[in-house]
């Protein structure tokens, strides 16, 4: 290996970590906590998104479903109904991409008592009058908006990443503070591998 792309390698982990260091600790923990009370709470989780997005949501999906928690991902075959007592989690950075901004219309339409949580970057997004609340992840978005975290990454890239380890952030969090067994977790991961 050389020893110019060593350096460069070097020096882009430490931009990336920068970033996310940054991000993470910019998010507010009210709405954090807020949204942990809700997963907990909730009788079923879905979620919604759209391109990498989705694919770091479905991550955390996959990770609450190993905590015991009924998640579900909007379009998978075996989606159930969507009830009361059911939390929608929206991950768009700007608010206004069309598949999860109708899915959380549908939502507060066909079911008014369901929760709905926006995990975004954009807080004037449309999606503020259709969700009980946000959580801002407060990165650079396509509308470079003046107090969005800036990122030297292509296009959206630190928010879904953010939105994964906020995800597990979160995960670990629950397994704190519920006690959980992290040997007895295993119950819940896939064994047909």
């Amino acid at each position: 290996m050389s020893e110019t792309f060593a350096k460069q390698y070097s020096t882009c982990c430490t931009e990336v970590l920068d970033e996310l260091a940054r991000t993470l600790s910019s998010i507010d923990t009210e709405s954090l906590e807020r949204l942990s009370r809700e997963i907990l709470e909730a009788d079923q989780v879905f979620f919604i998104g759209v391109g990498r997005v989705l694919l770091s949501l479905q991550a955390v999906c996959k990770r609450f479903a190993h905590l015991g928690i009924r998640t579900h991902y909007v379009g998978e075959i075996t989606e159930p109904h969507f009830n009361d007592g059911d939390l929608l989690i929206v991950g768009s950075g700007s608010g206004g991409s069309i598949f999860p901004l109708n899915i959380a219309k549908k939502a507060r339409q066909t079911v008014p008592g369901c929760t709905i949580v926006h995990v975004g970057s954009n807080p004037n997004s449309e999606m503020k009058d259709i969700a009980d609340f946000m959580v801002r992840i407060p990165v650079r978005t396509k509308f470079y908006l003046d107090d969005e975290i800036d990122s030297v990454q292509p296009m959206t890239t630190l928010f879904e990443q953010s939105v994964l380890l906020v995800g597990d952030i979160l995960a670990k969090m629950l397994i704190d503070n519920e006690h959980l067994d992290m040997k007895g977790l295993w119950q819940y991961h896939a064994n047909l591998e």
